[in-house]
Formats: C-alpha cells, structure tokens, sequence
C-alpha cells in the first residue's frame, strides 16, 4: 500500500490483525480493536464509525507501542490493564491470572446452588474464594447473591492488592474479607462456610510447555501449575473443605477437563462428599466438580 496513503483507524486495524497474526495471535483482529480503542480513549464499537478517521501522531505512537509489546507476547488484557468476566470489568496485572471464560461456569455452577438451597428455605450464604486472584468469583458472588458474606484467601499479597481494588471499584469492599493464606490455613478453625468455591492450579508441570506462550510466560506460574499430577493443590483444599463446610454445604471446583475423574476418586475417597454432575463447559469439556457435604 503506498505510504501516502493516510493511516486511518480502518487501515491500522488491517495491518495490525495481519501483523498480530503473523506472530501468532488467534485472536488479532480483538486484539487489534482493543488496543486501538486502549490507545484513543474510547470503546471498541466507536472504531466501527471511525473507519476513516486518522488518529493524531501521540495516538498512533501509543498504539505503536501497544502493539509492540503484543507481538512481543505480552497479552493484551496486561497491556490495557483490564479485562471483562461475567458482564463486569476488573483490573488485572501480571500478578494475577487474566480471567477467562472457564471460571464463569464456577460462577454459574455457585449461583445455581445458592438459588436451589434458597427455594428450600435457606437464607444464609457464607462463602469462601479460594485462591482469589483478581477476586472475580468473590465479587461476583457479592454481585449477585443477597445477603451473602465472602472469605476470599490467596497465597499472593500482590494478588490481595489487585482483589481489594476491584472489590473497592465494584462497590464490594464490606463484604469481602480477604485474607493472606495458603488455601484455607489462616482462617479460624471454627470458621464455617456455605460455600467453598475455588479456581486453583491444576496445570500439570509436564503440560506447561504446551500452553500458549504468552501463557506460560507472562500468568503468574504459581496460579497455574499445580505439579507433576495436576491434583496437588485439590487434594490438599479437598480435606480443609470437609473440615470447614457445613452439613450439605458445597464444594465446587474449576478443573482441566483430563482432571475430572481423578477429582472425583479424590472427593470419594475423603468420604465427605456427595459427588454431583460435572459441569461442562461450551465446548463440551469438563470445567466443575461440585459436591456437597454430607451431614
């Protein structure tokens, strides 16, 4: 294309999905909308009637930037900072995993228990979020379930700092308690809980290397690897669950779909559990094990 040609939103959006592309994105055309939009100040949908507009220089030199660094492998969600889970926006930073479409069905899989129990006469809804990160499930919890008090622990101060601010930005500070602790550890062993809900590492250590690049080198590696099983984190949480939940509390489980049957002979064998159905996720992967306590 000739160089003088103007380089309007709509032609920078080309060469950029082809650039992004080039260097292994899956997703360049989203990336190249959201770091344009990131670079102009505006949202997505405004590009679409931008078309043929020309971004003065300090904005194509901050969308140069931004593009850089993507093809450098940084993801897009660290770049601009933000990233949307459950119709909600949250900050995230390199000391949290990036929120993914996965740990929603956590979401679902926590909200369809509390309505069920809720029917039968059950208004109390304590919950414990552990492994918090970016807080996403405890907020959303909050969000979304009257009434309900939330306990949400990670191992990670840094990650602490990024939960707090979302909660703050949400609105949702006096309803979560966020706690600095491996799992359930530090909280008080008379503690009960409602709910245990938990996205923790369950990536293989053998199966890291074949997770996308700007996975394995950008998320914290702590939030993502579990060891050599997979199961390591679940079979320590499985116990303090039992230990913590009421009677027909549940207990309910992000996992990798090659996780599932190795989760239940885990729940079955700490004898504390009625095993219900797997959830599935859209592309027919197991993604939830939830069970409930036996009385």
């Amino acid at each position: 294309m000739p160089q003088t040609q103007p380089w309007t939103v709509g032609r920078l959006l080309a060469w950029t999905t082809d650039f992004l592309r080039g260097r292994g994105s899956e997703s360049a055309r989203l990336d190249a909308e959201v770091l344009l939009s990131e670079a102009r100040g505006c949202q997505r949908i405004d590009l679409y009637t931008a078309y043929d507009e020309v971004p003065p220089e300090p904005v194509r030199t901050a969308f140069r930037e931004l593009v850089r660094r993507r093809g450098e492998g940084t993801p897009v969600a660290y770049l601009v900072g933000r990233r949307e889970f459950y119709s909600l926006s949250f900050r995230v930073t390199p000391d949290v995993l990036i929120p993914r479409p996965e740990t929603e069905f956590v979401v679902v899989a926590l909200l369809d228990m509390v309505k069920q129990d809720r029917r039968r006469g059950e208004s109390t809804a304590a919950i414990a979020d552990v492994g918090t990160g970016s807080g996403v499930i405890a907020i959303c919890a909050v969000k979304y379930i009257a009434d309900c008090r939330v306990t949400a622990t990670d191992i990670s101060q840094a990650a602490l700092v990024v939960a707090r601010a979302n909660a703050a930005e949400h609105g949702m500070s006096e309803r979560i308690e966020f706690v600095h602790g491996d799992l359930l550890a530090t909280i008080p062993a008379d503690r009960r809980f409602d709910y245990i809900a938990s996205n923790p590492p369950y990536v293989r250590s053998q199966e890291i290397k074949t997770l996308a690049a700007d996975v394995a080198e950008c998320e914290p590696r702590a939030a993502l690897e579990a060891g050599p099983r997979g199961t390591e984190v679940i079979e320590r949480l499985i116990p303090q669950a039992a230990e913590r939940l009421r009677a027909g509390g549940g207990l309910i489980l992000e996992i990798s779909s090659m996780l599932e049957a190795d989760v239940v002979r885990l729940l079955a064998a700490d004898g504390h559990f009625e095993i219900l159905p797997t959830v599935k996720d859209l592309a027919g992967l197991s993604r939830v094990v939830s069970a409930r306590r036996l009385g």
